[in-house]
Formats: C-alpha cells, structure tokens, sequence
C-alpha cells in the first residue's frame, strides 16, 4: 500500500465517522438496585409469562473519558437505600447509594460532566438531582413527558443554570464516537441505548430497557405497557444489526446474569 492509498483509507474512516476509542476511557457497572417481579407477564403483551415471577438487577454505569465522565442512568431513589418498597407487581430495593459508590472510586458527584438518561422511568432518573451541576443528556420526548408531569426530578435543569440537551435521534457524546447514545424509541418516547467502544474489551451495548431480562431479548418481548409496539420492534431490529456488525457485548442492564459480563466493582471494564 503506498503512502497516497493510506491517506486516502485515512480520510475515507475520518469521513465516515470511525474512530478508534481513545485509550483512556473505562467503564463501571454500578449497583442501583434490585426489583422483585411477582407477575413476569408484566414485560409481555402475548402472555409468554404466565404464571412466571423474577427478580432483576438495576444496573447504572460510569464512563471515564479523558478527564471527563458521563453517568448513565441513576436507579432508585436515594431514600430507598437499606429498604424495600411494593408498587403493584414490583419490590424494589437498593443496598447503596449512587454517591456512596462513586466515593470508593475518588469520584465527587460534582465532578460528572454528564449524566445520560435511557428513559423517563423511576428506576433510572431516581437520584438524578444529585447530580445537579452535570449536563443532562435525555430524549426530548422524555424530557417533555417527565416536564409535563411536574417530576421533582428535572427540577435542577428547569432553572437558568441548568444544562440540559434534549436528544434527538442519537447523540455522539465525547465527539469521537467512544459514546453514543442510541436512539431506541418504543419503550418510551425517546428512550435511547448506549454505546461504548473500549480499548481492550471492544464494543459494549448498554440496553437501556429495549429488554429486561435475556428471554426477553431472545424472543423478542414486547411490554404492554411500552409506548409503541412498531417502534420497538423496530429499536430491536436496529440494536441487533448494530451488535452484530460490531460484534459488540450486550449487556441487558435489567439481566442479573449480565452482571458478571462486567469486572466487579470498584474493578472497571477497558
């Protein structure tokens, strides 16, 4: 190959938006708690379920990009630590806060540039305003419903200070293709999924809730309570393409057995 061919197979990936991940960006799975599903058919509009209980995980991550971070999803509310709480078929619970585990890795909430939100749903905004100084990355969709509804948890982007984009389509974080938020609808309005090309590990895909649990992914379940039924079906279709032509690791954030994809904190994946 000579030294013309090479700038041109240079420029031809910089045009096409390749890049290879920066060699100081890690990721953590971080534990936001655990629910308890006494009625599975609650993640199934075809009754695949029936009769079916489970528990799952609520899993949150912290991507270190540079000198920079990006905080995806916050799980249960802060008061839930060291508690349980029943909503219909649901048991939630959580051992530890958000803060209380960036703290064993010297990591201050005030030092999160970003925080990445995959939905609108309770158990992934909770303690979103404990981290009030981030810029808040969500689908506008979402935004609108959570701001609509007059949740206390974007109250700290509502103001003159607050930074918050509200996504559209999928979202380049970092500018280099490290990071990218997914744009997944069907779950919710707008809910996104997360990409993360590491160094060593390669490509991760981070779910969101486009699936709750490994047979859900597999044969391709729909909740009833999801907003569109069409768009879902096709934010499968579109995740599945992009694992295979990346021949990424998923990592079902709901999945307890997906924990173990994952070095164990305070380890991280790189």
């Amino acid at each position: 190959m000579t030294r013309r061919s090479i700038a041109l197979a240079v420029a031809w990936l910089a045009a096409s938006g390749f890049n290879a991940p920066p060699a100081d960006i890690v990721l953590w799975r971080l534990d936001c708690g655990s629910v308890v599903v006494s009625d599975l058919n609650t993640f199934s509009d075809t009754y695949a379920y029936t009769g079916r209980t489970k528990t799952l995980t609520d899993s949150c991550y912290l991507i270190r990009h540079g000198g920079q971070y990006l905080l995806w999803d916050t799980g249960f509310p802060a008061e839930l630590a060291g508690h349980s709480e029943t909503d219909g078929p649901f048991t939630a619970s959580m051992k530890t806060t958000l803060p209380a585990q960036l703290a064993r890795i010297g990591v201050r909430p005030e030092q999160v540039t970003y925080v990445g939100i995959s939905h609108r749903h309770d158990d992934h905004t909770g303690q979103l305003p404990l981290f009030p100084k981030a810029s808040l990355l969500i689908g506008a969709g979402d935004f609108e419903t959570l701001k609509e509804r007059k949740s206390d948890r974007i109250a700290p982007w509502l103001g003159a200070g607050g930074r918050v984009e509200r996504v559209t389509g999928d979202r380049d974080v970092f500018g280099d293709g490290s990071v990218v938020m997914l744009d997944m609808p069907g779950h919710t309005e707008a809910h996104h999924s997360l990409l993360v090309r590491l160094p060593k590990t390669g490509p991760v895909l981070l779910s969101g809730d486009l699936y709750h649990f490994t047979e859900n992914r597999t044969s391709g379940g729909v909740p009833g309570f999801n907003t569109s039924r069409s768009q879902t079906v096709a934010s499968m279709a579109r995740f599945e393409a992009i694992a295979r032509n990346l021949h990424a690791k998923v990592i079902i954030q709901h999945e307890p057995a997906d924990v173990a994809k994952l070095p164990l904190f305070p380890e991280a994946a790189r």
